[in-house]
């Protein structure tokens, strides 16, 4: 009876190990992004707060600058990209797949400054900050910013200018906006994630950029807006089309987009700096995710399409904590038909 006992012992042990063995584990998906510092903040949160939800999914994301993430994506070291300026049709051309453009939340470049004993919301209007970045503005107290700060006591100290060492789609915003309010700056700078620049220091993203100005005196730079505010550094209105100077906010934000976003193409490339109205804020712009419209890995595709559906739904209401717009309804609307262009 013993020997039964223990061959029955056994045979159960054994059935247990099958069972065990046999159930499999639940598969761990994980997917790697690159690019844009510009909505850096945001796509960090969204992604930890995805995880949280789907704990079996981890998005990984390189913050390395536009250019570098469009590189990479065409490279196709990554899953998806990350950019502030759209795509050009020559980049496009470049692509194995079709890629597709998908606006995330809408932020702002700020021309933020260090200027020792000076915290004042400074004014700049578009010819200022155009002298200032080619080089022929000097000094603080030049006409061309006094005269539009007259109750701020400006010194006679030199203007360190600093921009992006790196490709980037902050630098595409800005540039975008200083090529449509000077025929001067188009004409010999033009626009781009990278740009020979005239004068200044380069500071590797907005990161960099920001560590540069807030470690050099008489210092002036662009950085997106939430990492002026992060860092608290001061940073200046710019006077719009409508001529009103503007400090940039979700309302002023939100104000640029709103012609774009009535008529935004198919492709949803588009550029909203220098956009109408009394209350919009100059320098704004959407920012993309860019995804293959085939990806190979059906796995993949699932999560993306999942996680871009819950991104442009419940994931907006993130933005405004972290000083971005959240999109338009009509975009959203747009983009969630858009989605199913994805194929897995």
């Amino acid at each position: 009876m013993k020997n039964i006992v223990r061959a029955l012992g056994a045979i159960l042990m054994l059935l247990g190990l099958f069972v065990v063995t046999a159930v499999p584990a639940r598969a761990q998906a994980q997917l790697n992004g690159a690019g844009a510092t510009f909505p850096y903040p945001i796509y960090s949160k969204w992604f930890d707060e995805y995880h949280k939800m789907h704990p079996d999914i981890q998005i990984n994301y390189q913050s390395i600058g536009s250019g570098g993430g469009i590189r990479q994506l065409l490279e196709r070291t990554v899953d998806f990209g990350a950019s502030d300026g759209p795509m050009t049709d020559e980049q496009l051309r470049q692509a194995k797949t079709p890629i597709l453009h998908f606006p995330t939340v809408l932020g702002a470049d700020v021309p933020t400054y260090n200027i020792p004993g000076v915290n004042a919301e400074l004014n700049f209007t578009p010819d200022a900050l155009v002298g200032i970045f080619l080089g022929r503005i000097t000094k603080w107290n030049d006409p061309a910013i006094t005269r539009e700060n007259p109750s701020v006591t400006l010194p006679a100290q030199d203007i360190v200018v600093v921009h992006r060492s790196d490709g980037s789609g902050t630098t595409y915003i800005w540039t975008d906006y200083l090529s449509k309010v000077s025929t001067e700056w188009q004409t010999k700078v033009g626009k781009g994630t990278s740009v020979q620049w005239p004068v200044g220091l380069g500071g590797k993203g907005n990161e960099g950029v920001t560590g540069v100005v807030k470690q050099t005196p008489g210092a002036m730079g662009y950085v997106e807006l939430i990492y002026a505010i992060q860092n608290k550094l001061p940073y200046g209105r710019v006077k719009n089309a409508a001529g009103v100077f503007v400090k940039a906010d979700l309302n002023s934000v939100t104000e640029a987009a709103q012609g774009a976003a009535a008529n935004m193409p198919d492709d949803f490339r588009v550029s909203i700096t220098n956009a109408p109205g009394k209350g919009s804020y100059p320098i704004s712009s959407f920012t993309w995710l860019l995804i293959p419209q085939q990806i190979t890995a059906a796995d993949k595709g699932k999560v993306l399409v999942d996680f871009l559906k819950w991104m442009v739904g419940d994931g907006q209401k993130f933005a405004t904590a972290l000083a971005y717009a959240p999109l338009p309804k009509a975009v959203v609307a747009k983009e969630e038909k858009a989605i199913a262009r994805i194929k897995y």
